[in-house]
């Protein structure tokens, strides 16, 4: 009996004394770095204002949403939390796709210079561990700081519902806003990986942090202006059918689905208002005879999956790109 407990005692302290693996050591350090800098405290702390101040606005609107008459999602009360607003301010999702991507720029734009010009990084890759352990430990980690940003953020949005209305969220609700959270932390993953790419492209982290908010800049306010004026040039004429009419309404809209903003946009509309039916135009025929009411989340996810497995490919493309150049990169010490 007595060996057999020393026997324990041996293989326990034997397993304490293992030492981590490398790949969870790298990823540690990257989530305290991150949690422990100012830019991180800055952008969380203009996150919850904006996001509490949006909570404040829809707050203020579900009175007068729930005396509206005939409203097809009079059913889906807590979801409102999330798409009303008075006016005064956006509501909850557009702040979300607004910041999101500077909270991914914020922590991915110096991952890899910084440690270059400091000449940390020559150190960390003569440590006997595999090369692409600290590239995926540099997403890896970014990625857990902003998944649980984002699911704190969510819970605390339905807590403080749930105190104000009254009213718990119905399990479809529910559904509903995990996948609306999954969808975002998807989205600035995107934008993380393009800084992350930029931060091995260029060698200075000033150089990668402002393509990478051109970048932003570019497809949230200049490619709409590009867009509105090929609209304008080919419009159809007022004799023009319905085809060239429709086909015109198409086309704008899949040239405005190249942004991945207006992916992220389409896809949390439709999550979070099950009465919308569809992002395209639709014919009289296809309108005709329709009782406006809300879909359920098997329809909504079928109508959203071109864009959900749009923003993958994307997020998966810039992965790979930051993956080829950090694995073809010399790294020197200086």
């Amino acid at each position: 009996m007595y060996k057999l407990l020393n026997l324990n005692l041996i293989s326990s302290n034997r397993e304490e004394r293992r030492p981590a693996h490398p790949f969870r050591v790298l990823v540690a350090k990257e989530v305290s770095d991150h949690i422990r800098s100012w830019r991180f405290i800055i952008l969380l702390s203009l996150i919850l204002l904006t996001c509490v101040s949006s909570l404040y606005t829809s707050m203020s609107g579900i009175s007068k949403a729930i005396a509206k008459p005939g409203d097809p999602e009079s059913a889906f009360l807590f979801l409102k939390l999330f798409t009303l607003s008075d006016g005064s301010l956006p509501p909850f999702h557009v702040f979300v796709g607004f910041l999101g991507p500077l909270l991914g720029i914020s922590l991915g734009f110096d991952a890899i210079n910084s440690e270059q010009n400091a000449g940390t990084l020559s150190r960390v890759m003569a440590q006997p561990i595999h090369r692409d352990y600290l590239i995926n430990a540099k997403f890896a980690g970014a990625l857990i700081v902003i998944s649980t940003l984002f699911f704190a953020l969510g819970l605390g949005v339905m807590g403080l519902g749930i105190i104000i209305i009254g009213i718990p969220p119905t399990p479809q609700e529910l559904l509903r806003i995990f996948l609306f959270l999954f969808l975002s932390i998807l989205y600035v993953a995107f934008w993380l990986n393009l800084a992350i790419f930029f931060s091995i492209r260029f060698r200075q982290a000033a150089t990668s942090a402002l393509t990478a908010i051109a970048v932003w800049l570019f497809f949230t306010v200049f490619y709409q202006i590009i867009i509105s004026l090929i609209a304008k040039a080919i419009i159809p004429t007022a004799a023009a059918d319905t085809y060239q009419s429709l086909s015109y309404q198409k086309l704008i809209s899949d040239l405005l689905r190249i942004v991945p903003s207006q992916l992220y946009s389409d896809a949390t509309t439709t999550l979070l208002m099950p009465s919308v039916r569809s992002l395209g135009p639709l014919t009289m025929e296809q309108v005709y005879g329709a009782i406006p009411s809300p879909l359920p989340i098997g329809e909504s996810l079928a109508i959203v999956w071109p864009q959900l497995t749009g923003l993958v490919a994307v997020t998966i493309l810039c992965f790979a790109g930051s993956y080829y150049l950090f694995m073809r990169r010399e790294i020197r010490s200086r």
